[in-house]
């Protein structure tokens, strides 16, 4: 992922008003390793319930504010629906993001399985399990690995842009 600024990222939340751009509590982007990155996602330390993802569409960054859902039994036990790990499956919470445009504005909304820390990137590059892989040479490996991120990005691409589309 290419490196952000913080306005191009409060530019890019689709969903979100101009304040509630405004007012979002960045992460620290100097300490961000991009290049290990499919997306940027992070929970607001000033606001718990809400979180953030940026990522590219068409070499563009496109942002969503979500809302975390479920309560108090968020987080819980499953598969994010972006990564797919089944070897982390402790940390997995609701988040949903209110549509663009106007069927936000009446309400429409979208939910998706997400891991709550936003770790997709790393559980995706890790190495392959002996139940994933086998004996399979590195070179196989490496391709499990190549599917994992690509599928991640498939993913995590598809729902944003369901979030962004308004018709």
């Amino acid at each position: 992922m290419k490196p952000l600024t913080e306005a191009q990222i409060r530019a890019s939340l689709v969903n979100a008003s101009r304040r509630e751009a405004a007012v979002a509590t960045l992460p620290d982007l100097t300490a961000t390793r991009w290049d290990r990155l499919d997306y940027l996602g992070w929970r607001d330390r000033k606001a718990p319930l809400s979180a953030y993802v940026v990522l590219e569409i068409d070499d563009e960054p496109v942002g969503v504010l979500l809302r975390a859902g479920g309560g108090r039994r968020s987080p819980r036990r499953a598969v994010c629906a972006w990564c797919e790990d089944v070897v982390v499956t402790e940390d997995v919470s609701l988040y949903v993001a209110r549509r663009a445009g106007a069927p936000g504005r009446h309400g429409d909304t979208i939910g998706t399985l997400i891991c709550t820390d936003f770790g997709c990137s790393g559980n995706v590059r890790r190495a392959p399990t002996r139940a994933e892989a086998g004996t399979a040479p590195l070179d196989e490996r490496e391709r499990i690995v190549r599917r994992r991120v690509d599928g991640l990005r498939e993913r995590s691409v598809r729902f944003v842009a369901e979030v962004a589309r308004t018709r």
